[in-house]
């Protein structure tokens, strides 16, 4: 079975894991996102190493202290030839949640801020964007990149209510599934009734799991297992959902 991942924090792991990931005969490609501008310089420096299975995202992740990112805009300017789609990008859920939950003020707007930044880079640049918004955040998600007019969306690791998983939907954004979906009930149901044609696999790692992935480093070969379970939960043959996976990573990235 040949899978992509299509979310993978490959800078996080050493050159010799990469080597190791990256030999898979099976493994068609990755698309290994960013941080910052240190994790968007190793991942574009990784490209360059392995440009027939690496293609990338260069973006901010939101689950972190806000900062400057014109450094980091500049640099997916001057290398927009080499980079793929814009990401990881969004906003702050679970570090709001936390700061609320210890009495902190947090301030919202300005990572609301750095993500219309980064969509209006990505439209003026005409890339795809990789999304972390999750629940109530994905639907405010939704309201800017449609005042934005970004037609290519891909919320990695979904988890939305069923409103906004339809508005999604509709708008033919791409959702992606983790190991989690063995022996999460909620990410389960949301593979059953999504589009085929909007799906894609990803490990996000090296974020480790649980259930029969407990104590094991996460890579892609974990994969094979999630497409099986998305064919059982669809009534599909596995081969066969195989080819629209890896279709929709190409549709995704218009190549």
């Amino acid at each position: 079975m040949n899978y992509f991942d299509a979310h993978i924090h490959l800078e996080k792991y050493t050159d010799t894991e990469i080597d190791q990931i990256l030999r898979d005969p099976q493994l068609e490609g990755v698309l290994a996102v960013s941080m910052d501008l240190p994790s968007s310089e190793r991942t574009l420096a990784l490209k360059r190493r392995f440009p027939d299975k690496i293609r990338i995202a260069c973006g901010f992740h939101p689950e972190q202290e806000a900062q400057e990112v014109e450094p980091l805009v500049r640099f997916i300017q001057a290398h927009a030839d080499e980079i793929d789609a814009i990401g990881e990008i969004g906003l702050p859920y679970y570090l709001h949640q936390t700061n609320t939950q210890m009495g902190q003020s947090f301030h919202y707007l300005s990572y609301t801020e750095i993500l219309r930044t980064f969509l209006q880079l990505a439209k003026d640049l005409d890339k795809p964007v990789i999304l972390h918004a999750v629940y109530d955040d994905a639907a405010r998600a939704c309201d800017l990149l449609e005042e934005y007019g970004i037609r290519r969306a891909h919320f990695h690791w979904i988890k939305a209510d069923p409103s906004t998983l339809k508005r999604m939907a509709e708008h033919q954004y791409y959702v992606s599934f983790t190991p989690d979906i063995l022996y999460k009930k909620k990410t389960a149901d949301i593979a059953a009734i999504y589009p085929l044609s909007l799906i894609m696999v990803e490990t996000d790692g090296p974020w480790p799991f649980e259930g029969p992935f407990t104590g094991m480093k996460t890579t892609p070969t974990m994969l094979p297992e999630v497409i099986q379970h998305i064919a059982h939960l669809r009534q599909i043959n596995p081969v066969e959902l195989e080819a629209i996976l890896l279709n929709n990573v190409k549709q995704f990235l218009s190549e």
